[in-house]
């Protein structure tokens, strides 16, 4: 029986879904993005650190086991603790995963092969890390508070850096070739930006290569902000079928693949964006997950679907596509962002430009049909009990804007987080502006202008909520 959930957190692409292509692109044109590469080159095992969440959120029942402990790196260049670092036993905590222990042969939730990773911490171990012990112990320090402060709400302040920053990076661009025919590989180009040509018009944010950039730094503050984790759901140590739902550049599901050989990986977005070389065990497909669901039911041990909120218009059919196709016991996650800021002090008034930015970014996207705050209010873990799924659970992390935690780690996430959004500003507003506002580019150029400058005030102390939910088909479905 489900346990029934505290009280949420009152906080608040693209999509794609598991398809044969032949059966949802004109012949000719359905082509698997990605072929195997040869088999990788096993990296050297990591030492870990267990990181444990901290009590103090309301995060939803839950039933997961608390055998997960995934291992990660720690010191950002690659390398890792020499023992595990517990403090579940003298807390009342859960622990930050529920995904089971990889055994003694444990590896970085998440594994270093994946492209274009935007930091260190997707660097392989290659030999032993030259840490001492007081070192190690200080890294584990940062870690466990960043895991506290991150989760109950109480990142601490760095008073000497609360005055204005400049000191975020330029833009790089990458590529990633495809496979795919020419009429599946075209583009729209709009206002100087490139967007996805299959179902165009579904997804109103742009995939060329800066994007590309954004996304896998995204990706990379994200893995920091949770200890490495790539997932939370307990999917255990064989999942067979994995299936990633608005999978972008492909970053998450190649580290999948490296993480669970046993498992075969697909992953669908709108964009054939993805690499070539891949482990063989993964592979891309353009499909749309609003779609119908072409794939056997009962299949999948494990879906997963993260930074789709802005994309997704109907979750509750998204959530009952994936209960059909989700084998009975499998789980279905989803890690989501309420893009709008909270200042962690209140002192954020509603027309800070930030606010404004991003309120008419929802009001943008509400006319086009996107629900871009359904996240908030714990909607999402209510409808996917509402649509079936049992032992649901949502956790709430800050990821702060900018450089003002005291945490080591936090004030790392904040850097990336604010470099994501400030580099992302004109690719985040053009497409609900002009398309779902009416504005002209110019005036959405006039508007970012005082947005820029605004993400660089560090005393209003702006943060964003990760939202992390996800819950289990029920063994008797």
């Amino acid at each position: 029986m489900e346990q029934q959930p505290e009280k949420q957190h009152d906080d608040g692409p693209v999509s794609s879904s598991a398809a044969d292509p032949n059966d949802k692109i004109p012949s000719g044109e359905a082509e698997t993005l990605a072929q195997p590469a040869p088999a990788k080159q096993q990296p050297s095992k990591p030492l870990a650190l267990n990181n444990p969440i901290p009590s103090g959120i309301p995060t939803g029942s839950s039933s997961s086991p608390a055998d997960g402990r995934p291992s990660f790196s720690t010191d950002g260049k690659g390398s890792a603790l020499s023992s595990y670092v517990d403090i579940s036993e003298s807390r009342n905590v859960t622990p930050l995963t529920s995904a089971p222990s990889l055994g003694e042969n444990s590896r970085n939730n998440g594994s270093s092969s994946a492209r274009n990773a935007a930091n260190d911490e997707q660097e392989e171990d290659h030999g032993s890390p030259d840490v001492s012990e007081a070192e190690a112990e200080e890294i584990a320090l940062e870690h466990r508070e960043a895991a506290t402060q991150a989760e109950e709400g109480s990142i601490l302040i760095d008073s000497d850096d609360l005055a204005t920053d400049d000191g975020y990076g330029s833009d790089t661009a990458t590529n990633a070739s495809t496979s795919l025919a020419d009429s599946v590989r075209d583009y729209v180009y709009e206002n100087g930006r490139r967007y996805h040509k299959f179902r165009e018009g579904h997804y109103n944010f742009p995939n060329d290569d800066v994007e590309q950039q954004r996304e896998d730094m995204k990706h990379s503050m994200v893995k920091m902000l949770c200890g490495g984790q790539l997932y939370f759901a307990p999917i255990g140590n064989r999942p067979q079928h994995i299936l990633d739902i608005g999978t972008g550049t492909g970053i998450w599901a190649i580290e999948m693949g490296d993480l669970f050989e046993s498992a075969n990986i697909l992953g669908i977005d709108l964009s054939p964006i993805q690499p070539d070389w891949v482990p063989p065990n993964v592979r891309f497909m353009v499909d749309d997950a609003e779609s119908p669901w072409l794939h056997p039911r009962n299949h999948f041990d494990y879906v997963h679907a993260r930074h789709t909120v802005m994309g997704i218009k109907n979750w509750s059919t998204l959530m009952r596509r994936a209960l059909e196709h989700i084998r009975p016991g499998g789980w279905f996650e989803m890690q989501e962002v309420l893009h709008y800021p909270i200042s962690s002090n209140n002192s954020m008034a509603p027309d800070h430009p930030v606010a404004q930015y991003w309120g008419l970014i929802r009001d943008g996207l509400d006319n086009l049909g996107v629900n871009f705050h359904a996240v908030a209010n714990g909607k999402l873990s209510t409808m996917m009990r509402e649509c079936g799924f049992v032992n649901v659970t949502e956790r709430v992390l800050q990821i702060p804007i900018g450089t003002w935690p005291k945490n080591k780690v936090l004030k790392t996430v904040g850097l990336y987080w604010r470099t994501v959004l400030t580099d992302g500003i004109q690719a985040i507003a053009l497409g609900p502006l002009t398309r779902g506002c009416g504005w002209s580019p110019s005036e959405v150029e006039m508007f970012l202008v005082e947005v820029r400058k605004a993400y660089k005030d560090n005393s209003s102390l702006m943060y964003m909520p990760l939202h992390i939910i996800y819950g289990q088909k029920p063994l008797n479905y």
